[in-house]
Order: structure tokens, then sequence, then C-alpha cells
């Protein structure tokens, strides 16, 4: 199963014209400390994946957030028209087709709306985590941000 959210994660960097390399870390990257210390980075420039879902539609949302920050859900809210709230793992799991702890910005099962804290774009480079609990992969903040066709915005607390 991991295979494959890694190679989905490959193949929608490819389409979208990112050149990626996933690296397997042999250790959890499921916490930003955690991919810090793997990477050898800061902890702000790994990209937190954090999946919402509307209280009212169910619908997921993604948001990419300095691993030294955290979700405003009011300003989220505020950009999605709706009262968010935390996805349930088996419905993200579901309709991504990642777990928690392992989603990728990019390489979902269906399209989810995305906005990426404009604060990353202070990096060159960033880490991502690539579909897998130990699967992260790196690139320049506005790379990403136009292959996840995020919408960068003031989204962290």
């Amino acid at each position: 199963m991991m295979k494959r959210s890694t190679d989905r994660v490959k193949a929608a960097a490819d389409r979208a014209g990112l050149e990626i390399e996933i690296r397997r870390m042999g250790e959890s990257t499921r916490t930003a400390k955690e991919a810090a210390e793997q990477c050898g980075c800061e902890v702000a420039q790994i990209v937190k994946s954090l999946v919402f879902q509307g209280a009212d539609s169910a619908a997921l949302f993604l948001f990419l957030v300095s691993g030294d920050k955290s979700l405003d859900l009011a300003k989220a809210a505020a950009l999605t028209g709706e009262k968010l709230e935390r996805a349930d793992p088996r419905h993200v799991r579901e309709e991504t087709g990642f777990a928690i702890g392992g989603v990728a910005p990019i390489g979902h099962k269906i399209a989810v709306p995305c906005f990426a804290d404009q604060s990353l774009l202070r990096f060159d480079v960033v880490w991502a985590a690539a579909g897998a609990h130990d699967a992260v992969f790196s690139a320049r903040p506005d790379d990403l941000f136009r292959a996840a066709n995020a919408t960068a915005a003031d989204i962290a607390a």
C-alpha cells in the first residue's frame, strides 16, 4: 500500500513538472520535529499537510503549514467559506489515499482544495511528506505550491 502512495506522489510531481526525489528515511517523519531531524533542516522548513473537513459539507481541505507554526482555524474557515473540523482519519484515507502522518501535498486520489502558508516562501527549500510515514521530498516552495495547485495565504496562527 505504501509503495502505491509514494508512486502516486512521484507521478503527480512528474505531471506538474516538479522534479523530486522521494527519500525513505527509515525512521518516522510523522511529526515536524522528527522530519526535520531526518532531513537535516529547520523545523520551519517542514511542510505540515493538515487535512480538515467542512463542518456542513464534509468536504476535505488541505492546508500546507510551516513546521514551526500552527493553522489558524478562523483564517482557514474564512478561505473555505465554512466552519472546519478535524477530518476523520478513515475519511482522509478513503478520499486522498494517504494515512494521517503521510499525507502528501500532491498525489491525492481526488482533487482537494489546497491553501499554503505564505511564510513557507521564506525558504529556498522545504520538505514535505511523500505518501508514507517515513517518506519525504524536497522542493522550492513556489514550485510545490504550483504543483499542489495551492493558494498562498496567511493561514498561520
